[in-house]
């Protein structure tokens, strides 16, 4: 029907809707694109409506009963057409699904990839089904098949499936490696690949879909592939427990030092005393094993030249031990002087105070003269009284 019969049989509501029968449709283009002012536009619960003009977006209208005038709704006033007055609208409606669209099948080989773990180039096959929603109705629209859309689930969901199996291996190669697993041992990874598909395939975001949840999913290889992987994955494990044997191997022979160790540590302090007697008691022992590994010193003699080879090396280190060990020796200090008068040695000529003898080279030393203080005179050795004067010597 023209723009111009239209106004003619003035017809001035029309109701907009999804037909029943399209209920499923992910996307359901409106046939025609005349609309009459005041037309009544129903858009369910679970849609939305995307306003097209010339190849761009002029709007989108939510859920609900909408009276198509550009008073309600500005952006109309771009889609008026001046033919009819203002009574009409020219523009492309699509109705867009928003509700999840659930059990969604998919399945196929997802082309070639390199095992992580084993290096093996290898085609896995993975079948499931999962649930999307559309989060941007624009970019789906635009991002899927232009303004042209039909109603045909099957062409659109086909086409997403393709976009996903193209982020499912690379999104199973990073699991894989992040885990340390080989992709024969990703039936172990379920959960964190489900996981993995919902949060980070890529190229769905492009086109305002979202994968909502992961239903029950199998990957599988073909028999030459699983063949090839199995018997890597097996030369891994062997060369994985040679590792782990020799790290264990490692650990117990540290485990012996660390005990060896502190054995030796508690003998030294509660048996030996201290690591002089430990050294000599060690030397004893090695001395003698020695001897015995080499044939020296059968019988009766032959152990007692071995523990007197033992001895004699056991002092012998701990004589040295202890000459390092010991303080360094100084020569005694000389004692201070009182502040008395002093005294030179006749044999060796040091200065020191009065005294009988002489404390460097221990000669004795000449009494210090008297004399009177009357007189002057020289004072004989233990006399009371000057012989001159009769002074008394006890003055000086």
């Amino acid at each position: 029907m023209g723009v111009f019969d239209f106004v003619k049989q003035g017809v001035k509501e029309m109701a907009i809707a999804r037909p029943d029968g399209q209920k499923s449709l992910i996307v359901y283009k409106h046939p025609d694109q005349n609309i009459p002012m005041y037309a009544q536009l129903t858009v369910d619960s679970d849609e939305c409506a995307v306003f097209f003009k010339d190849g761009r977006v002029v709007g989108v209208l939510p859920a609900g009963r909408h009276t198509l005038q550009s008073q309600n709704i500005p952006f109309l006033n771009s889609i008026v057409t001046s033919f009819t007055g203002g009574n009409v609208f020219i523009a492309e409606i699509f109705f867009v699904k928003t509700s999840p669209v659930r059990s969604v099948t998919f399945g196929g080989p997802i082309g070639d990839m390199i095992d992580p773990l084993t290096g093996e180039q290898v085609i896995p096959r993975i079948f499931g089904e999962f649930s999307l929603v559309v989060t941007d109705p624009v970019r789906f629209i635009v991002g899927y098949a232009g303004q042209a859309a039909q109603g045909d689930n099957d062409a659109v969901l086909d086409w997403v499936k393709g976009l996903f199996m193209n982020g499912v291996k690379t999104t199973i190669g990073q699991v894989c490696e992040v885990e340390g697993k080989s992709v024969l041992q990703a039936v172990s990874l379920t959960q964190k690949l489900a996981q993995a598909f919902v949060a980070s395939v890529p190229d769905l975001n492009d086109i305002g879909v979202r994968i909502l949840q992961m239903g029950q999913f199998n990957l599988n290889f073909s028999e030459e592939d699983r063949e090839r992987l199995v018997e890597a994955n097996a030369e891994v494990a062997k060369a994985s427990r040679g590792v782990k044997i020799a790290e264990a191997q490692a650990k117990a022979r540290q485990f012996e030092m660390d005990q060896k160790y502190q054995q030796d540590a508690r003998y030294v302090q509660n048996l030996a005393g201290n690591f002089q007697n430990y050294a000599a008691g060690q030397a004893m022992i090695g001395a003698g094993q020695g001897m015995a590994a080499h044939g020296v010193g059968d019988g009766v003699a032959g152990m007692g030249a071995q523990m007197a080879v033992g001895v004699g090396m056991g002092n012998m280190m701990a004589g040295s031990m202890a000459a390092s060990a010991a303080p360094p020796q100084f020569p005694p200090a000389r004692p201070a002087s009182g502040g008395g008068p002093m005294v030179s040695c006749a044999g060796c000529g040091a200065q020191q105070p009065q005294g009988k003898f002489c404390g460097e080279c221990g000669k004795p030393l000449a009494a210090q003269k008297k004399f009177c203080t009357g007189c002057g005179g020289e004072l004989a050795a233990g006399a009371k009284f000057c012989a001159n004067c009769g002074t008394s010597a006890a003055a000086v």
